[in-house]
């Protein structure tokens, strides 16, 4: 197959972590040509399909610098002759990436197979989606106002507040039973008034690792990542010092896993990573969902192959 990776520029890879990476590396291993190209690069024209001007066919030269891969061969491709284009830009989900699925969903219109899909990408802003399974989540507020934010801390007393468009942990606060600078963290968030934040009940499951289970093809892969806070830190995102676990499914795990696996298949997303805390999902991410190598390198399954077996049924589907 030919599979045309939309991501980040490749030299700003970490080769030993990252999951795209990882990917690339299991379908080269089988044959598969990969070609890259960025956001930016994507076009269409009246009378022309999309395209991508600048994609670059690459192989591995075995380094593990910014020199990882080498061009063999760079094209304007129609994204509707690949085979498979994988939609694998890091977020944040700001207004060039919402563009961009505008036009990856032209393309699909135009024959192109992308994953995930475009429109479900969209439609599952990676905070917000929880609210779809209130049975699964923990205490919940969504809102602009100062108000009821004060009264939800009021009710449970020790509460994390977050922006919806942060990432690897970015913006996220804790405020305890004394209220310590409740009124200002709300001001940060919420810039008075004209920004909606989300607001939890904070779980102190926490210590116990912010796990992420991955949905492949609507199946759980059977082991997640456990993201466990150090020291101090509140947030065991991998980006904020957390120490990343792998670890089998618990059964509350699996539960969840099970109920949203078929759910989100369905709707077009092919992979998708849950964040849960003790018993409650928190997050839905699928924009770039990671933790392949981790997992694998701890366990020994090999995740990236796990995803590639999906990519090529569904592409065969």
């Amino acid at each position: 197959m030919d599979l045309l990776f939309v991501a980040d520029p490749l030299v700003t890879f970490k080769t030993y972590k990252d999951t795209t990476f990882s990917m690339m590396r299991e379908a080269l291993s089988r044959g598969h040509k990969v070609w890259a190209c960025e956001q930016a690069d994507l076009v269409w024209r009246r009378g022309a399909r999309v395209v991508a001007r600048s994609a670059r066919a690459i192989a591995l030269t075995g380094s593990s610098g910014k020199d990882w891969f080498e061009v063999v061969a760079e094209q304007e491709m129609a994204l509707a002759d690949a085979s498979a284009v994988l939609m694998r830009k890091d977020p944040p989900f700001d207004s060039e990436y919402f563009y961009a699925t505008h036009l990856l969903q032209q393309a699909e219109r135009e024959g192109a197979r992308v994953f995930n899909k475009p429109a479900a990408l969209r439609e599952h802003p990676e905070k917000l989606s929880i609210l779809e399974f209130p049975d699964l989540i923990g205490p919940t507020l969504v809102t602009r106002d100062a108000q009821a934010v004060r009264a939800f801390h009021d009710e449970h007393r020790d509460i994390i507040l977050k922006p919806l468009d942060g990432m690897g942990g970015m913006g996220i606060f804790r405020v305890g039973a004394d209220g310590l600078n409740l009124g200002s963290i709300i001001e940060t968030l919420n810039a008075h008034g004209t920004r909606t934040v989300m607001v939890q009940r904070y779980l102190p499951e926490i210590v116990k690792g912010d796990k992420r289970v991955l949905l492949i093809g609507g199946k759980p892969v059977p082991f997640c990542l456990a993201r466990i806070p150090q020291g101090s830190e509140i947030r065991g995102n991998l980006a904020a010092g957390g120490k990343g676990v792998a670890q089998e499914l618990s059964a509350r795990d699996r539960e969840i896993a099970e109920t949203l696996a078929p759910v989100l298949a369905a709707r077009g997303l092919l992979l998708v990573g849950l964040d849960v805390i003790g018993d409650c999902l928190t997050e839905i991410n699928v924009t770039s969902p990671t933790g392949f190598q981790e997992i694998s390198n701890q366990t020994g399954l090999n995740v990236p192959g796990l995803f590639v077996d999906a990519l090529e049924a569904a592409v065969a589907a």
